[in-house]
């Protein structure tokens, strides 16, 4: 299922965006699941409180879904309603509008 979205957000750390490779960004996930967890805006808050609790040193990734490679899906893998981005591949840097700290 596709949905319309003016930008979504990835959760990483530096050592991640330190291993980008030919302007291709990838994670674990992408290898373990298949795709690359994002979010929308308004589910940031929600994915650092259940997810990223006392991690520090962690990055945001705000990407334009117009400009990548991917494919990306909205979904729900683990059932229920409130579907987020997932990005079926690497994603290409210059989808990247900025990469800044969470505090």
């Amino acid at each position: 299922m596709n949905e319309t979205a003016s930008r979504i957000y990835h959760v990483t750390d530096q050592a991640a965006l330190d291993a980008v490779a030919d302007g291709q960004y990838s994670c674990g996930s992408l290898v373990q699941e298949g795709f690359i967890h994002c979010c929308k805006q308004d589910q940031l808050a929600g994915v650092l409180e259940r997810y990223y609790q006392g991690v520090s040193g962690l990055k945001q990734l705000e990407i334009d879904p117009d400009k990548l490679v991917a494919r990306l899906v909205f979904e729900n893998t683990v059932g229920g309603d409130e579907l987020f981005p997932h990005v079926y591949g690497k994603i290409n840097m210059d989808a990247v509008v900025s990469v800044s700290d969470i505090d």
